[in-house]
């Protein structure tokens, strides 16, 4: 018998006026409760009552048992009340990964804002060039470009994001306009390098159609930001998502290359690892950024980022 029910059923026995009463109270019969008290005395190697026919009294050892017992049982009903109401009110400790770039630029002002919201959820945000593992780094919630990762992790859709072509109008004034991809590999094409994956090969789509184009990269990065600044530098053609270049292209510093083709779709999910229940502060921030990117989440209702 584990010690909680023990104490609670010591707490009970030890308020009732017989083994009789107790008996009653238990559902059980006067010998099944005299057993068990037997074994629990026998456990703890102390006497904890003094039993009459007439009347039960505490002993000093049944006393502190009670006493300190009781207080336990209080304890661990104030921690499973406190847990019970975590799911229903946002509070405690939230950590959450990302990229940098879209990290400071979108999420650090929406984790602002919901921090306001719900002042009760500690944020701790990890922005990384590499994504996270969830379980070894317990992150309750990462941001991520593309299809979810595998089957083990549960995933939602935030926003619709593309991948597009652009470079500085000074550039293509020089160098002119590609008509087709395959015309992509006569000009400089600035990559960036994520992962093992191969950057100078870039998968584009029409819609119907794929794609992929070998292109040549004098300048290389591991950081999109940078290889966004060379391109307003005029260094050449970048493939970026569009929620790094969308302020550029409608301020005409960055004009749209190919503009019937796109990179492999690159929407962006918060994922979470499989959890029997989401802890309600969990659940409130993804409510919060489906809520804030609700313009982004639909083709047919795209919003300028």
């Amino acid at each position: 018998m584990s010690p909680l029910p023990d104490l609670a059923f010591f707490s009970l026995l030890a308020r009732q006026p017989s083994l009789a009463a107790a008996a009653q109270q238990l559902g059980i019969t006067p010998p099944a409760v005299s057993r068990r008290l037997a074994q629990l005395e026998q456990r703890l190697g102390v006497r904890l009552l003094n039993r009459t026919t007439r009347r039960l009294s505490l002993t000093p050892e049944g006393e502190r048992y009670l006493e300190d017992g009781e207080q336990i049982l209080r304890d661990v009903e104030r921690l499973e009340r406190t847990l019970g109401e975590s799911r229903d009110v946002p509070r405690g400790l939230l950590r959450i990964n990302a990229g940098f770039g879209f990290g400071r630029r979108h999420l650090g002002p929406a984790i602002s804002a919901f921090a306001q919201r719900w002042p009760d959820v500690e944020v701790i945000l990890h922005l990384s060039d590499r994504a996270l593992d969830l379980a070894e780094h317990a992150i309750d919630i990462a941001i991520r470009f593309g299809p979810p990762p595998d089957s083990r992790i549960l995933a939602r859709k935030i926003a619709a994001n593309r991948r597009l072509l652009c470079a500085a109008p000074a550039y293509l004034a020089a160098r002119g306009q590609p008509a087709t991809p395959r015309d992509l590999m006569a000009h400089d094409c600035i990559v960036i390098r994520e992962n093992e994956r191969a950057f100078n090969h870039w998968q584009l789509t029409d819609g119907s159609r794929e794609t992929l184009v070998k292109v040549k990269s004098p300048l290389a990065v591991n950081h999109g930001e940078i290889a966004v600044d060379w391109a307003l530098a005029g260094h050449g053609i970048v493939l970026r998502s569009e929620w790094d270049v969308a302020g550029y292209l409608r301020s005409g510093e960055l004009i749209r290359v190919l503009p019937e083709w796109a990179g492999t779709p690159a929407d962006i999910h918060a994922i979470y690892p499989q959890r029997l229940h989401l802890s309600a502060k969990v659940r409130a921030f993804l409510d919060f950024l489906v809520e804030r990117f609700a313009a982004y989440r639909s083709p047919d209702e795209r919003a300028p980022w």
